[in-house]
């Protein structure tokens, strides 16, 4: 406080300049708040254009589950990931077969997608990547018709079982499908049901 100020003035002093520190905070918080809702806008505007989705459920999940359109292509061989890592490990023979499938999608070797499925099938995705997937499958099937919706399941499964056999059985006295790898494929096919 300074000379000849009254006690009052000092503390109306102090409280504008607590309310100005506090209104500035709260300023930034809502500021940062708008920038976040633009930015998912943004991102369910560009998901709806590259997927043809327009369910808003099924959008908002694939932002809440941090999908970004520029992965959303990749998003299409998760099933094929998740079939190879069903058993805990991925085989040589998998893993061939996996990129042989992704270079048929005609993800260029070298390109963004087809790195990105390399990672995958050396480090596993996270489950949030089969669940954004699913979210994903859904939507598509939504807006497709049931002859569609059965071609596109049976072109997936069929993938997924070459990738469950391509790690084989034992010596042929065993089913070349696991347990878990028939699980997954089962998971997959309720995907598509429950879209319907």
């Amino acid at each position: 406080m300074k000379k000849g100020e009254s006690l009052i003035g000092f503390l109306d002093v102090r409280r504008r300049t607590l309310e100005d520190i506090f209104f500035r905070k709260q300023d930034a918080i809502l500021i940062e708040q708008f920038r976040k809702m633009e930015k998912m806008k943004e991102t369910k505007a560009s998901l709806r254009q590259v997927s043809g989705i327009v369910d808003e459920k099924v959008l908002d999940k694939l932002v809440a589950l941090n999908v970004r359109p520029e992965i959303l292509a990749s998003l299409a061989m998760i099933p094929l990931v998740e079939i190879a890592w069903a058993d805990s490990s991925i085989g040589d023979k998998e893993r061939d077969a996996i990129l042989k499938a992704t270079a048929e999608k005609r993800f260029a070797k070298g390109s963004i997608d087809y790195s990105l499925i390399e990672s995958w099938l050396t480090h596993r995705p996270p489950a949030s990547m089969l669940e954004a997937w699913t979210q994903y499958i859904q939507g598509l099937c939504s807006s497709m018709d049931k002859t569609h919706i059965t071609r596109l399941r049976d072109e997936l499964i069929g993938h997924a079982r070459d990738i469950a056999e391509a790690s084989g059985g034992f010596l042929g006295l065993t089913s070349k499908i696991s347990d878990a790898e028939q699980a997954m494929i089962d998971r997959l096919k309720a995907a598509f049901d429950s879209g319907k």
